[in-house]
């Protein structure tokens, strides 16, 4: 009798176990058919893997917990791994292991051979690793590499990005200049195929494959090329070599013959004014960026244990609110929301973190109540793709799969020409500091292209240069001293550097934006917004120079009436620049050489020194081909004067003294001080804004500017003086003021000063706290639903079994023993194999 139920109960059983079965079959189908409905239409039909690469420092582990929450916020398909480069006693004391999932590579920073200090070799090396030791690295089609200081708006999907085998997408890097000279025929057979680009690497494994081991031994290659790290050659305005990784990317693609598609709007540097239509789906925070008087640099953060410090957080940006009453072009609007979006991602990751290590809850506040509100979670809810986010920039049309949220372009999208920018200087210290004042607010301004400095020297001056690494560089024959004439006039190094530099350099940019060194960039100075054309340049009002309205013009040019006064910015079509830079030298030579007009009632030069030939020249020489210009008041401002309410000046041009109070700046001041190369040095501090006359608005504005103008200078020294590794705590400086620093916005005319920041991190235990944002696994919670069932089930079958059984042996003395089976259900066994390593992901990546 006992054994006829055990053999019904066992029959039962496994009639259980089959419809567990098939209802767990059908779940699994249910889910993935719902999962269409979401994000992606189809489940992934390709494996994909993003990796990313860093050291053991805080540095990076801040960066890893920005990238780890964008990851999963953006919902990227499947797994990603931190590749991390720890030396063994970095190893010993490192905190962050459980940051992100980590697959631990040697670390190369100190070259095994060379002993050369390069840390940025970790990434090929460490994707070598990857991929010769990880298992991951034999389960997988595609591969997506970021760098740390990312944050991912949107999933990237190979397919839909349109890569292919053989065809990986990448993201452009215009400065690799090194692939259009003597750089690339060095180091690879085939510079023809050497593609500019970084950053976003989309790529087949087996291209991975074939490159990681070129990319390693061709940075190694281009690093020990010391005879080549100039800035004009390279592009690193540093000089020291420092982009060699990336080289070695470009030049190793090119020796395995890999032509990249690429694509210059999927990813963005915050700060930058994303196209019309365009919606990139990665920021790139590796340069300053700003939004009124909030800014943000993350080498500010260099070694901000931020990670471990309990509820603090990045400096709070401004309110959307705010941002909308800061700027009222809807572009440059939508590039401060991007700005507000990247920082305020990190400090939601980093709040997450905070509460994954038992930190106590955050005390309320309204940034902490904006970060867990529904705005701020649609605001940064994942981006999908557009048809012009997905256009190639070799490409007629965007290239795309036919899914629903992605459409095919109609008709050809018309990119906006590629810009240069140039200025030119001599080889001393007057001008270096300039060009860093200079370079520094470029990258601050969102200028599209690249710059180049034009850099005239004689061949004893350069022997005893320093500044090379100041910026990109152009060298120049010196005209300072006529070659012919002998006149010492080296305002004339000007249109004389331009001629050499259209002469001697390839550019495939079809404007070139032409600026003095005594100028600060403010925002973005484009041929599209400012109307520049074929034929008709930009340029700004000189109105001083008279001689366009008397006889001068009549004795210099056959166009009189076709002479403008302009100068200072000039924006030029590229064709124009070639026909037009000759005269423009031939032009200053002439009105140089005609001293018997040099006073000033016919030059309006109060020196009467013939100084602002070089000015005239380029006007003669405009007149000469009737090239009329588009005269704007928007671009240029100089500091001291007072500005046209609502407009948004593009430059500062600090070439005349100004004040605020009894404070004064003058460029002249400063001819012979080596600001550069004195370890901390800056210029005196203007006054605290919060101590300027608000009575008057027009005075206010004026003053505000002034301040912005040094504040900016002063900036760029300091950043200078850091990435020299000069202490700059205990400086020698060429200011006895005060050296707190103030933040000053560059677009809004707004100021705030900022002191170095203490956070209270005393909390109480009602306070708001911001929980992590689930992402369950419903294939999962489905199968723990059927297995509790079925173990129920079981143990209640059990029981009653074990009652009729104890209840037919009543008194009987001797019981028999009762065995445990000792075979495991077959769902614990699908629970190990299949259901451990996703859940183990899981928990790592919470």
């Amino acid at each position: 009798m006992i054994m006829m139920m055990m053999m019904m109960y066992l029959r039962v059983m496994l009639v259980v176990a089959l419809l567990l079965l098939l209802l767990l079959s059908g779940g699994g189908a249910a889910q993935r058919e719902g999962a269409a409905h979401g994000v992606h239409k189809h489940q992934a039909p390709w494996r994909i893997h993003t990796l990313f690469s860093v050291e053991c420092q805080n540095y990076f582990d801040w960066q890893t917990v920005g990238l780890m929450h964008s990851f999963k916020k953006s919902r990227q398909p499947g797994p990603i791994t931190r590749l991390l480069s720890c030396t063994q006693e970095e190893r010993k004391t490192y905190r962050g292991m459980d940051l992100a999932p980590t697959f631990e590579v040697p670390s190369m920073s100190r070259h095994p051979k060379t002993g050369d200090w390069y840390p940025a070799i970790n990434k090929p090396a460490g994707i070598v690793h990857w991929l010769k030791h990880s298992k991951d690295a034999q389960n997988v089609d595609w591969v997506v590499i970021l760098d740390a200081d990312m944050i991912i708006r949107g999933p990237i999907i190979p397919w839909e990005l349109g890569a292919e085998k053989g065809r990986p997408v990448a993201a452009y890097y215009g400065y690799l200049v090194g692939c259009d000279n003597i750089l690339a025929k060095l180091h690879t057979k085939h510079p023809e195929l050497c593609d500019k680009v970084g950053g976003l690497l989309v790529m087949h494994i087996d291209d991975l494959r074939a490159l990681a081991p070129m990319w390693l031994s061709k940075s190694e290659e281009v690093r020990e090329d010391r005879a080549h790290w100039a800035t004009n050659y390279t592009g690193d305005i540093y000089g020291q070599g420092w982009i060699s990784e990336m080289y070695g990317y470009s030049f190793g693609a090119a020796e395995v013959g890999l032509r990249h598609k690429i694509n210059n709007n999927l990813m963005i540097y915050p700060g930058y004014i994303p196209l019309d239509g365009v919606e990139p789906i990665l920021m790139h925070y590796g340069l300053p960026f700003r939004v009124g008087n909030w800014s943000f640099s993350k080498l500010d953060h260099h070694e901000d244990n931020i990670v471990y410090d309990c509820g603090r957080l990045f400096p709070e940006p401004p309110y959307p609110r705010e941002v909308n009453q800061l700027e009222t072009a809807p572009d440059k609007r939508r590039a401060l929301f991007l700005n507000i979006e990247c920082i305020n991602t990190l400090n939601e990751g980093l709040l997450l973190q905070h509460a994954t290590y038992g930190c106590p809850k955050p005390k309320w506040s309204k940034y902490l109540s904006f970060l867990r509100s529904k705005a701020f979670a649609e605001l940064t809810g994942p981006k999908l793709l557009t048809p012009k986010t997905l256009q190639m920039m070799d490409e007629d049309r965007a290239q795309v799969v036919d899914e629903p949220h992605v459409q095919v372009v109609d008709e050809p999208i018309k990119p906006h020409p590629k810009i240069h920018t140039i200025f030119s200087t001599e080889c001393n210290s007057y001008f270096d500091w300039q060009t860093v004042g200079l370079v520094h607010s470029f990258q601050l301004s969102g200028q599209p292209g690249n710059i180049t400095r034009l850099l005239s020297c004689n061949d004893e001056d350069l022997k005893q240069y320093k500044g090379h690494h100041l910026a990109p560089t152009h060298y120049v024959p010196s005209m300072s001293r006529h070659p012919l004439t002998g006149d010492w006039y080296p305002a004339i190094n000007k249109p004389a550097a331009v001629l050499h530099w259209l002469n001697h350099v390839k550019t495939d940019a079809e404007y070139i934006v032409i600026l003095d060194a005594d100028m600060i960039m403010r925002g973005p100075i484009t041929p599209w917004e400012f109307k520049a054309a074929r034929g008709r340049p930009v340029s700004t009002p000189y109105g001083y120079l008279i001689g366009c309205d008397n006889e001068l013009a009549k004795l210099h040019t056959r166009h009189p009436e076709a002479c403008d006064k302009v100068g200072g910015v000039i924006i030029m079509h590229i064709n124009d620049l070639r026909k037009f830079a000759l005269l423009w030298l031939h032009k200053t030579e002439e009105v140089r050489a005609d001293r018997s007009h040099w006073s000033r009632n016919i030059t309006g030069d109060v020196y009467e020194s013939g100084w602002i030939s070089e000015m005239y020249g380029y006007s003669f020489g405009a007149a000469e081909l009737n090239l009329r210009h588009q005269i704007s008041n928007e671009i240029l401002i100089y500091p001291g004067y007072v500005p046209v309410p609502g407009v948004k000046y593009r430059v500062f041009h600090y070439g005349l003294e100004f004040r605020v109070g009894n404070w004064t700046f003058d460029k002249a001041n400063w001819i012979h001080t080596d600001v550069v190369n004195s370890c901390g040095a800056k210029f005196p501090d203007p006054p605290d804004p919060s101590t300027l006359d608000h009575s008057d608005d027009d005075s206010l504005q004026r003053d505000l500017l002034s301040i912005e103008c040094v504040k900016t200078l002063n900036e760029a020294l300091h950043l200078h003086h850091e990435r020299s590794k000069c202490n700059v705590r205990s400086p020698q400086t060429i200011s006895n003021q005060d050296s707190s620093e103030t933040t000053i916005s560059r677009k809004f005319g707004k100021f705030e000063e900022v002191h170095n920041l203490t956070y209270n991190t005393t909390t109480t235990n009602n306070s708001e706290e911001i929980s992590p944002p689930e992402e369950p696994n419903q294939t999962f919670s489905s199968m723990r639903f059927w297995i509790i069932s079925l173990w129920a089930f079981s143990i209640l079958g059990f029981v009653i079994i074990m009652s009729v059984m104890l209840s037919g042996r009543k008194g009987q003395k001797k019981r028999g023993k009762v065995y445990k089976p000792k075979r495991r259900s077959s769902y614990s066994g699908f629970w190990d194999t299949n259901g451990h390593d996703r859940h183990l992901r899981s928990g790592e990546m919470s």
